[in-house]
């Protein structure tokens, strides 16, 4: 025996809304593109990532504590609008 297990390891992220760690396959990336913010859905844009939880409580938070420019590294204040219309549209899908 080798000692090597055979599952994987599952990477794990914070989210920057309430700070509590999940599986990174649970929380949504978010990129800055110019001055506002876009969800980045399969995780292949380029740049600095933040994840928070598909949902509008920690959406909230994550604005409420000016997360996303800290947790981006990005002067200024990002535009969340089209990130809120993306949640508000999962959230309209899922049954």
């Amino acid at each position: 025996m080798s000692g090597r297990t055979q599952a994987r390891a599952c990477p794990e992220r914070t989210c920057v809304g309430c700070r509590e760690q999940a599986a990174k396959s649970d929380l949504l990336r978010i990129v800055a593109i110019g001055d506002e913010c876009v969800p980045d859905t399969r995780g292949t844009l380029p740049g600095r990532g933040a994840y928070v939880h598909p949902a509008a409580v920690c959406l909230d938070q994550a604005v409420r504590r000016r997360a996303f420019p800290r947790a981006l590294r990005s002067a200024g204040t990002l535009d969340t609008t089209e990130l809120r219309k993306a949640l508000a549209g999962e959230a309209g899908a899922t049954p």
